[in-house]
């Protein structure tokens, strides 16, 4: 199907229709989005004297909507500014709107009569061939499209969302009876190369995939959590990044889900699936119908589990339910002697077999929660899909873990998996004995750097389809790898192009990664036509090591310290100057040094979520390996006219100075740490490392040529430096900011002003260098400055002064 989307409609202005309509705005699409007229006046509109015919009440309900969703917080949007790619309307005056869209999205009210009249009015208005889905979270999708046009039926199929939609990245695509396969391989491709999500197609069964096994996993905790005597702390405690899942975990995440969006999929997998083995687990426990009884629902209601609460000298504490008391208590501190033992073990995968294998609690809890996921994941093969990498994909997407079911049985072992499950008294699926009968002993394996999954059908190893886009690092870091040091790995990614992957805790920047990029750089301009730096962590650099820079300025090694930036700022000069072309390839966290490396790169390819930004001042010094230098060219880059010099200057010196950090890499380029022509976004952060790859080797093929260094960049002196320290003077004046961060403010407007020039002047890229570095070096001298790097050490928060 050779389909074009370029406007959408959005039926259903709710969170999730509001969210769905903002991540279209996101990638460029224009988006109309519907809602119901309202019945009657509000007080507002009454005291204003509008009648039920003025557009501003009839669209009250879809604008307020939307507003309210460009307000929440994490933002739905990329940039604010593309919110005018939505515009809003109602489904009585703006319904026959629709025959000029590609894609009809119905996000209204899970209930099938409703969304039933919704469909038949929108067939009389929708053109012959228009995609049109459902975001249904679990109604049949056979039952939806009875009654309608061969035509519709034909393009009509589920297509699930999960919330927020920015955000999450499960996209299930459910097939009515009528469905084409032509609509459902579009949508499949959409989805992953558009939308930037992981697509799954799902059978039309309850909840379809994701829904079911998080439902069942979180039912089944909820049964378990009395049985063992547990606490909702301990739970959240086992079920979260120890275990490679949110920090939310388990309780938490039902409060900011709400309670009674987990009971209504619940309620209705146990009313729909009858045949299911688990059947029992899907009935709510005491405890939660009282909560149901009490509107104890979470964040919306105030409290769920957790509750909010102010003690006696009205400081905020945060309270835990007590699931025997049903009254809420103080936090009690969960401590397990299983998770000591995996304190040393950075990834998760490897921690699995230690926490099977405890002897406390912890341990019990992991056999037993294990055991039953095992069992009813491997019994939902063929009902929910054919394939088992379906349902790990499904997890990992919608709920955020970082490993599926089957990859969590793969790193306990198979047969290990099955003692347990044994030992538990869970019986697995015969398949799963089957397959171990035939001398298959993973559910999945890597050859050639592609990944392998078990394809029960045929009994046979096969390669998970669609991964021709994707370079998964993990699949060829070990057969690929061409250097490697105690703080990087680098890896031919082939067409001779490299890759420099951090392997430092948090991908900070010390010593041996700026050895490891150097070596890169060198094996690049040797034997390799451009290098990639990029990864595939959670976050691309938390920064420079800021622990090595505390323990110099501690012991007060200026000397080795004034060396260590000096590599730093070298090392960037050398992305910036190198015989071959250099592409960054930012995601997740990339600050401070992260953010310096990635503004001296002859390109950035930033996936659409990096959170970017310089933060030294939090820190209590300026950017010292080229960010503060980097600012002054770019600024003077921007200069046209002698009025403006000053203007761009000071929004450049501002961005450092309040630590700005971008919200979405669309917003790095108003901060102007992205430059627009030459840097780009990628919706989909799995295609990032194929498509710098791919940028570096265009780059090289189109004859790339070292760079000359800069001798022509224009700094103002005095005249931009005395702007500067009167605004500092001011600010400190109105107690904006203190003594220290008046100090860090002149030492950064030093650098950006090129010193106390009497003229504007022509200087070097090294001459600003040089003012960064002593600017950097006198800062760590200071007393607050220590104070704020210790405090950023113990707590991970900058303090200010």
């Amino acid at each position: 199907m050779n389909k074009h989307i370029k406007k959408v409609a959005v039926v259903g202005s709710g969170i999730m229709g509001s969210g769905i309509a903002c991540h279209f705005a996101n990638i460029g699409v224009e988006v109309l989005l519907l809602d119901i007229v309202p019945r009657e006046l509000n007080e507002k509109e009454k005291a204003k004297g509008f009648t039920l015919e003025d557009k501003v009440v009839r669209n009250r309900l879809v604008n307020d909507s939307l507003t309210a969703a460009l307000k929440s917080k994490p933002s739905p949007i990329y940039n604010q500014k593309f919110a005018d790619r939505i515009t809003t309307g109602n489904l009585e005056d703006d319904i026959a709107k629709v025959s000029k869209v590609d894609w009809i999205i119905e996000v209204v009210v899970e209930r099938l009569d409703i969304k039933k009249i919704v469909f038949e009015n929108l067939e009389k208005h929708r053109t012959p061939g228009t995609l049109i889905t459902s975001n249904t979270s679990g109604i049949p999708i056979k039952f939806m499209s009875e009654g309608r046009s061969e035509d519709f039926q034909k393009h009509f199929c589920g297509t699930h969302f999960f919330n927020p939609a920015r955000y999450l990245k499960l996209f299930e695509i459910i097939p009515g009876p009528k469905t084409s396969p032509e609509v459902l391989d579009f949508l499949n491709g959409y989805g992953e190369q558009f939308l930037g999500k992981t697509s799954v197609v799902a059978k039309d069964t309850p909840a379809f995939i994701g829904n079911r096994i998080g439902i069942f996993s979180i039912q089944s905790l909820f049964h378990m959590v009395k049985e063992l005597g547990m606490t909702v702390e301990e739970v959240d405690k086992l079920t979260g990044p120890v275990i490679g899942r949110p920090k939310s975990a388990t309780f938490r995440t039902v409060d900011v889900v709400g309670l009674d969006t987990l009971v209504h999929v619940a309620n209705g997998i146990a009313e729909n699936c009858k045949d299911d083995e688990k059947l029992d687990l899907f009935k709510l426990p005491a405890f939660i119908n009282t909560m149901m009884e009490n509107k104890w629902l979470g964040s919306k209601t105030g409290q769920g589990f957790y509750k909010k609460s102010k003690d006696a000298k009205g400081k905020t504490e945060i309270l835990t339910l007590d699931l025997d008391t049903m009254e809420y208590r103080s936090s009690k501190r969960a401590s397990f002697a299983t998770l000591e033992l995996t304190k040393t073990i950075d990834k998760v995968a490897d921690r699995f077999k230690v926490l099977v294998a405890g002897k406390d609690k912890a341990g019990e809890f992991y056999r037993k929660s294990f055991a039953a996921l095992f069992a009813y994941v491997s019994h939902r093969i063929p009902e929910i899909t054919d394939e088992l990498y379906k349902i790990d994909d499904a997890m990992k997407a919608g709920f955020g873990w970082e490993h599926g079911p089957f990859q969590i049985w793969d790193a306990i072992g198979i047969e290990k998996g099955l003692d347990i499950m044994k030992a538990e008294g869970e019986t697995p699926a015969a398949w799963v004995n089957d397959m171990l009968a035939s001398g298959t002993k993973s559910f999945y394996a890597v050859k050639d750097g592609a990944t392998y999954f078990y394809d029960i059908p045929k009994k046979s190893i096969e390669k998970i389809p669609g991964q021709d886009s994707f370079i998964i690092l993990d699949n060829i870091r070990k057969s690929k790898e061409v250097f490697k040091n105690s703080g990087v790995v680098v890896e031919d990614l082939g067409d001779g192009i490299l890759n420099v992957e951090f392997q430092s805790k948090m991908n900070t920047i010390g010593g041996d990664v700026l050895a490891g990029l150097n070596k890169a750089i060198d094996l690049a301009e040797k034997d390799f036509q451009g290098l990639v730096v990029g990864n595939q962590a959670p976050n691309f650099s938390v920064g420079a090591n800021i622990g090595m820079i505390f323990m110099m300025a501690v012991e007060q090694e200026y000397d080795e310290l004034n060396m260590a930036i000096k590599m730093f700022q070298d090392t960037m000069m050398r992305m910036r100057y190198s015989a071959i072309p250099t592409v960054a390839a930012p995601h997740g966290m990339a600050l401070g040094g992260g953010c310096e490396l990635s503004l001296h790169a002859d390109k950035v390819v930033a996936a659409a979520e990096t959170y970017i930004g310089l933060v030294e001042f939090g820190v209590g010094v300026i950017p010292g390996g080229g960010g503060s230098k980097e600012f002054a060219v770019r600024a003077q880059d921007q200069f046209h006219k002698n009025d403006v010099e000053l203007n761009v200057l000071q929004e450049y010196f501002l961005t450092i100075g309040m630590a700005k950090v971008s919200t979405s890499a669309y917003e790095a380029f108003d901060l102007g740490i992205l430059q627009k022509g030459k840097d780009i976004v990628v919706v989909n952060k799995d295609r990032q490392i194929a498509t710098a790859k791919a940028h570096a080797k265009l780059m090289a093929e189109a004859g790339y040529t070292q760079p000359v260094k800069r001798k022509d960049i224009k700094v103002l002196g005095k005249q931009a430096l005395g702007m500067f320290l009167v605004g500092t003077d001011s600010m400190e004046d109105s107690n904006y900011i203190s003594e220290h961060d008046k100090k860090i403010a002149n030492k950064l407007a030093y650098v950006m002003a090129g010193g106390d020039l009497s003229e504007p002047t022509l200087v070097t890229e090294q001459y600003l260098l040089d003012l960064e570095r002593e600017a950097f070096l006198s800062l760590c001298t200071e007393h607050k400055t220590l104070e704020r790097i210790q405090h950023m050490l113990k707590t991970g928060k900058p303090l200010r002064n």
